[in-house]
């Protein structure tokens, strides 16, 4: 690495700006795919498993999972599932703990849910990421497995991954199966008029809701595994009843009262979901004009669930499709504007792992726009501290930080405004704020955090942000308790609109930056940084 590309932070180690283009040039999903393709087909049905991943930890309307029951039935072999746990890799990519717990708790449900259905999930631990591999080849060749089914995952590790899986299993006459899950339009379909797929939102949305709608079967959900034959399952009897894996070290809450805390705000499993759906559908119709506003907690929540795959979006989407007079048309002009609105952040979700998928460097530290890499960061501690703890001395901000920190979730204009604070006032690296937000969140996801924090020239104003998305102040003063008695405007600027006397009674820091004058700066420094940048 040159003195430029030598992080001070290991969160911002990444391959060098070239080595990323030719990963995007040579793709590895495209050997993946390739691979899977030439494999012999198996005629002989020995013993079917599931693998379950990261984004599909649910029986329920989970394509892969469908498949391997159904084979298993009609050529009455054993099934079981695996469930494969690595704390290093979980410490590699930085999940909370709240997200570990929420994981795990889901896994114990799970268990119980397969278990009635007379199949077992045994539970793989990898105490390394280099143990990945042999862990689940060894298990799977052990039991005879024929046939594994898994779900795609978009990541580029992991397709490195299920690469080398394949070629393992390749010697042993084990046939891999996988099917996309997390999507409800194939990510890598949506293509550009040359025959690229697409990047740039608009044009997307418009394109995904023109598919769905000319093909609504998209949205239909597949069942649950079939019940295994008491007979069949005595096969697969000792792997019944595993210890449920526990969050590793590094991923434990600091106290008893914070994962009782969280476990009560986002309880796991897909029962809660579909409580939590079926809720918010009866508030849908407030959803467009309520959104953006933080206070009103008008959005449906359902990121965790939809992150974790406890609960899918073609579920989530058919329920929508019932609620819209059974229709499939989500366009303004076929949906009420809580349902056209509410699907439009969902199609972010979708363009998010198509850009994973075809942009593969996104997932290695690096932005999409390769040019940001360019851009020399400012080394500010005491910011940092500050915007991690919610004392910036900007309200908006502050009271996104401490969300985040007391709930495992923020608001997504609060994501919106902090990250911009981060990376635009503050000039820290985008990357900081990005790891952070994996550390906390219990709806991190890879591909909606690294597009999310995908740096941008656009430097939101925390004042004005809060004045028309909090214009009562209800959710500063929620968050910010210091503030909970200012009165009107004042409450988005207190060290600005309030005399001097005023502001010190209130124990609230003074703005740690000049946003005007920061903005300036950052405005230039992209400018200069990246003028003549090369990637």
């Amino acid at each position: 690495m040159s003195e430029r590309e030598t992080p001070s932070h290991p969160e911002l180690s990444h391959p060098t700006t070239k080595r990323a283009k030719q990963i995007d040039a040579d793709n590895p999903y495209h050997h993946l795919t390739s691979a899977l393709e030439s494999q012999n087909e198996i005629q002989d049905v020995k013993k079917v498993a599931h693998w379950f991943r990261s984004k599909d930890l649910r029986i329920y309307d989970n394509v892969a999972l469908h498949h391997a029951s159904t084979l298993a039935k009609d050529k009455k072999a054993p099934m079981v599932c695996v469930y494969m746990q690595c704390p290093e890799e979980e410490s590699w990519h930085g999940t909370s703990p709240a997200r570990e717990d929420f994981v795990c708790e889901n896994l114990k449900l799970m268990q119980k849910e397969l278990h009635d259905l007379n199949i077992p999930l045994v539970f793989l631990v990898a105490g390394k990421r280099s143990e990945q591999i042999p862990t689940i080849t060894q298990f799977l060749k052990e039991q005879g497995v024929s046939h594994v089914f898994a779900n795609y995952e978009y990541y580029i590790d992991e397709i490195r991954r299920d690469i080398k899986v394949l070629e393992d299993l390749e010697a042993e006459d084990v046939q891999v199966s996988m099917h996309h899950d997390q999507c409800v339009v194939e990510p890598g379909t949506l293509l550009t008029g040359s025959g690229k797929p697409m990047k740039v939102f608009t044009p997307y949305h418009h394109t995904w809701l023109d598919v769905v709608k000319q093909d609504p079967s998209l949205l239909d959900i597949v069942p649950t595994p079939a019940k295994q034959d008491t007979k069949i399952a005595k096969d697969v009897k000792s792997l019944f009843d595993q210890p449920v894996p526990q969050p590793g070290q590094d991923k434990q809450f600091k106290s008893e009262e914070e994962r009782n805390r969280i476990r009560k705000l986002w309880p796991a499993g897909h029962a809660a979901a579909e409580k939590r759906m079926s809720y918010f559908l009866k508030q849908i119709d407030k959803y467009a004009s309520t959104r953006s506003n933080p206070a009103k907690n008008s959005t449906s929540r359902m990121s965790a669930y939809f992150s974790s795959g406890m609960y899918s979006v073609r579920e989530a989407l058919s329920k929508v499709r019932a609620y819209n007079d059974n229709s499939a048309d989500f366009t303004e002009s076929g949906a009420s504007k809580g349902v056209y609105g509410w699907v439009r952040e969902v199609v972010f979700r979708e363009l998010y792992r198509q850009t994973s998928l075809f942009t593969p460097h996104t997932a290695m530290n690096l932005p999409q726009n390769l040019k940001f890499d360019f851009v020399n960061w400012e080394e500010d501690e005491e910011g940092w501290e500050k915007w991690c703890k919610g004392q910036t001395g900007e309200p908006f901000i502050d009271a996104g930080m401490r969300q985040l920190n007391a709930e495992a979730y923020m608001h997504n204009r609060l994501r919106m405004n902090v990250s911009s604070y981060l990376y635009c006032n503050l000039l820290l690296d985008y990357r900081r704020g990005e790891r952070y937000f994996a550390e906390t969140l219990i709806d991190w996801d890879l591909s909606n955090n690294t597009n999310g924090w995908e740096p941008s020239y656009t430097v939101f104003n925390p004042v004005s942000q809060a004045e028309k998305n909090d214009p009562n102040g209800e959710y500063i003063r929620k968050w910010v308790p210091e503030l909970k008695d200012v009165q009107g405007k004042a409450v988005f600027a207190p060290y600005a609109r309030l005399s001097k006397e005023e502001f010190e009674k209130l124990g609230y820091p003074k703005p740690h930056v000049d946003w005007k004058e920061t903005k300036a700066r950052a405005v230039e420094r992209f400018k200069s940084d990246m003028r003549d940048a090369s990637p």
